[in-house]
């Protein structure tokens, strides 16, 4: 038995372990001497390998990213593989390999997406990277084993990759239009702010003429069951009942004409108005257009808070290339006479954006709608198209737009049609001097606009109509001829 001493706490024992032993003093058994040197053989034929890979920072959609695989080891290098892990590290896809033996390297991806650049045996180059790269990456380096040389002792190493997208596009709307506007009782109206393609989901607030809104949050259902029951779910939302004054109700109640519909507070005279540039052109021989009658300044006549309550909610929607689509809804008790002409914005906010992304809208109710008739000179038996070609400005949300025919209905029939454009299929001549009213209207207020429809007579329809008369004509006259001839030879021959 040999008598060795073992080393003192933190005394450097070398690769040469049990050479080392010897020359200190104390004991060991032999068994123990045997277990170190088979111990110093093993490491001599296998040899050590170890991979790690830095972290990598979130980056931007569109930018350049390079893997790097860091490995040490004493053995001699026979490949390096970079895998990009997916379904939860279930799947692994091989992208990317360096051979050692014949110091080539390839892809594995298709020609049509190969992107990988080889910058370096342990490096990689993922050019203009998209959110399908992010996810998990691993690298796995071989080594040969010493004792076989035949034999590969693998080691690997993992990094996570985290790619960014700031929003492409996004817009404001009003839901639930185009709606009426109420005279008579409050309403909520809401902007619906949508944000897509961003990854993260961004933050998204609101704005009024510049300045934050302070919100009140609270859970919007989901849309399946919004979808369900939207009358329920608009009634569900937590927001402030405004009571009706009676005294102001029954004011607004006297201007009402005896149709139900609001009385005229104001008409302009009726003179032809041409903007400053514009030449004075004479008024189509087939249509009369009557000035706006402004019937909504008056109107509502509730009571309403000058400090309204507003009510915030969002809903994330995911999307199967990994962006989430963000909907933000602001709700609030319309008041048409202090958010008439209000500029309401929504922003956007994300890490990948050095400044917020904004867009913005200007509540407005409709001011004198633009009509436009085709043909412009109507004949009996026409199709007539009257559509609406604009406004004299900038008007959100979208009209409700009504056609009325005064003093009686339209042509199929109906008290009223909506839509854009009011069509009237082969008109007769009763329609001549007919007089028909737009009405645009939305939440912030309405508006009427009329025209008078001239119908002309038709030549090639009175043409037809006369030619039976003129063939019966004809007949007449050759049996008129006939008789006289006929006569003619009876006297000759008495």
């Amino acid at each position: 038995m040999l008598g060795i001493t073992r080393p003192k706490p933190g005394e450097h024992v070398n690769a040469d372990g049990v050479w080392d032993l010897l020359q200190n003093k104390g004991k060991m058994t032999v068994f123990s001497l045997c277990l170190l040197l088979c111990a110093d053989l093993l490491d001599l034929a296998v040899g050590y390998l170890t991979v790690t890979i830095e972290p990598l920072p979130p980056v931007v959609v569109g930018e350049t990213v390079t893997l790097k695989c860091n490995f040490k080891t004493d053995g001699r290098l026979r490949e390096i593989v970079w895998y990009k892990v997916t379904d939860g590290g279930t799947i692994k896809q091989k992208i990317f390999t360096y051979d050692a033996m014949f110091n080539t390297n390839y892809s594995h991806m298709e020609d049509y997406r190969r992107r990988e650049d080889f910058v370096y045996k342990t490096t990689v180059r993922l050019p203009e990277v998209r959110i399908s790269d992010n996810g998990p990456y691993e690298c796995h380096v071989g080594i040969y084993d010493r004792a076989t040389r035949e034999k590969v002792v693998l080691a690997s190493g993992n990094v996570f990759l985290t790619v960014m997208s700031p929003p492409n596009n996004i817009s404001v709307l009003a839901e639930n239009t185009p709606a009426p506007f109420s005279r008579y009782q409050a309403q909520n109206f809401t902007l619906v702010c949508t944000a897509k393609g961003g990854k993260p989901a961004p933050s998204v607030y609101f704005k009024r003429d510049g300045e934050l809104i302070e919100v009140i949050s609270y859970t919007e259902p989901y849309s399946s069951e919004r979808a369900a029951g939207a009358a329920g779910w608009r009634g569900a939302r937590p927001l402030i009942s405004r009571d009706l004054d009676e005294t102001k109700l029954q004011r607004s109640l006297s201007l009402l004409d005896p149709e139900g519909r609001s009385a005229r507070l104001y008409t302009e005279s009726p003179q032809r108005v041409h903007t400053q540039g514009q030449q004075a052109s004479e008024p189509s021989p087939a249509t009369e257009v009557i000035p706006e009658t402004v019937v909504s300044r008056e109107f509502p006549r509730w009571v309403h808070s000058t400090d309204p309550l507003y009510y915030f909610s969002h809903t994330q929607i995911p999307q199967s290339d990994g962006s989430v689509v963000v909907q933000a809804r602001l709700t609030w008790t319309l008041n048409p006479q202090l958010d008439n002409d209000a500029l309401f914005s929504c922003e956007v906010k994300h890490p990948a954006l050095s400044m917020p992304m904004q867009t913005e809208v200007t509540l407005a109710a409709p001011k004198g709608p633009k009509l436009f008739m085709t043909p412009t000179r109507a004949k009996v038996g026409d199709t007539v198209r009257i559509s609406v070609q604009g406004f004299q400005n900038e008007v959100f949300p979208e009209p409700l737009y009504t056609w009325t025919r005064v003093g009686g209905r339209l042509l199929d029939g109906s008290a009223e049609r909506q839509g854009r454009e009011l069509i009237l299929e082969r008109v007769p001549a009763e329609l001549n001097g007919s007089m028909y009213r737009c009405t645009a209207q939305n939440p912030l207020g309405s508006t009427d606009t009329h025209t008078r429809l001239i119908v002309f007579e038709n030549p090639s329809m009175m043409k037809n109509m006369q030619n039976p008369n003129n063939e019966a004509t004809r007949i007449e006259k050759c049996g008129l001829t006939w008789l006289a001839l006929v006569l003619s030879v009876t006297a000759g021959l008495t």
